[in-house]
């Protein structure tokens, strides 16, 4: 191996590699280009912790985060982001620096921020990473392969008003209360930017397989096409029921309101997929704005959960103006009950009478 080689490998085994890289075969690396300009969204990219900014720590592929320190060496996956509580930034780098986009390893050029939000993380980028044929290394490369299950589990749908709308708490939540009355549940979160924060969430609630976008070859859903996005949600679906889960819980990140979300409600193909939704929501303002939103498409949710849950005054206030059942992390925690909103997903009784 001569000096160069030996020095590139050197510098990929010291780097931290990013959670959003975990499915990567670090042998397929073997060299480097400098055409960083090139770079599309899911593009490895080595780089160099120039200043540290908002992100402080970045979450590696072994499941934990590492602190972040001026030069050190990161792998991470050209990608858009869209977080209204952080910032919105596009699969676009500078050999001169780029912006750390997201914990998880999503690197572009911040378009804008939360005004909450410090200057992102910078990082000059060495170079994108190749393969033996001299070919950019891409996430889409190891997405996982179709599968035909011989039983389509039951599905429901996690959506929120917004970010921190309690989406994910309440997805863990009825995953462990299914869990708990004897299902095997699948986790698919559909939309997002790659972290392991709710992946770590649903394995700890005891989920039988966990999956998302990056495990159909994406680092990010913004800016992607419906159709790349519904044949994920079908890949990841037929991997759900090949590991013989008879329950499947998806998650859409973000809000109704984002562009993808939006879209992906309004298709036919995904209600097919997915024909009920759980609601998670901050207040009752918010229940009832977001369930007009989602009644004008045709979309009655099973009920109501999310931050809005914790206030038994908003949630007096939002049941009373919606007429939805409002479901607490406790409750949807319970087997029994976790066992009555499934049944309520798969009957066209109401709700409240599939409960009682």
């Amino acid at each position: 191996m001569n000096t160069y080689r030996s020095q590139f490998t050197a510098s990929l085994d010291g780097a931290k590699w990013a959670f959003s890289t975990r499915r990567v075969r670090r042998s397929d690396v073997v060299g480097i280009s400098d055409r960083v300009e090139e770079a599309r969204s899911g593009d490895l990219v080595l780089g160099r912790v120039e200043k540290i900014g908002s992100h402080k720590r970045l979450q590696l592929t072994s499941g934990r985060g590492s602190e972040l320190y001026p030069e050190d060496l990161v792998v991470v996956a050209c990608g858009d982001r869209y977080a209204p509580d952080q910032f919105e930034g596009i699969a676009r780098i500078d050999r001169r620096s780029a912006d750390l986009l997201a914990s998880g390893g999503v690197l572009g050029q911040m378009r804008q921020k939360n005004g909450k939000m410090a200057m992102p993380t910078s990082i000059v980028p060495v170079g994108l990473l190749t393969d033996a044929t001299g070919r950019v290394v891409n996430l889409s490369s190891y997405a996982e392969t179709a599968a035909q299950p011989s039983d389509r589990p039951a599905v429901i749908g996690l959506v929120g008003a917004s970010m921190n709308s309690g989406k994910t708490t309440a997805a863990a939540a009825l995953t462990n209360g299914l869990r708990r009355a004897g299902h095997r549940v699948g986790v698919v979160k559909i939309t997002g930017t790659a972290a392991f924060g709710d992946f770590n969430a649903y394995v700890d609630a005891g989920a039988h397989y966990v999956s998302d976008f990056v495990d159909a070859g994406m680092v990010s859903t913004y800016r992607q096409s419906i159709s790349e996005i519904e044949s994920a949600l079908d890949l990841l679906l037929g991997q759900a029921g090949q590991a013989n889960c008879d329950v499947v819980v998806v998650e859409f990140a973000d809000g109704i309101l984002q562009s993808e979300t939006a879209a992906l409600l309004r298709s036919d193909h995904v209600r097919e997929q997915v024909p009920n939704f759980v609601f998670a929501v901050p207040d009752a303002l918010s229940a009832i704005g977001g369930t007009t939103v989602l009644a004008e498409i045709g979309i009655e949710p099973l009920a109501l959960t999310g931050v809005l849950s914790l206030s038994p005054l908003a949630s007096a206030e939002a049941e009373a103006a919606t007429g939805l059942p409002i479901w607490t992390r406790d409750a949807l925690c319970d087997p029994a009950k976790a066992n009555a909103l499934l049944a309520g997903a798969t009957s066209t009784a109401p709700l409240c009478e599939v409960a009682a």
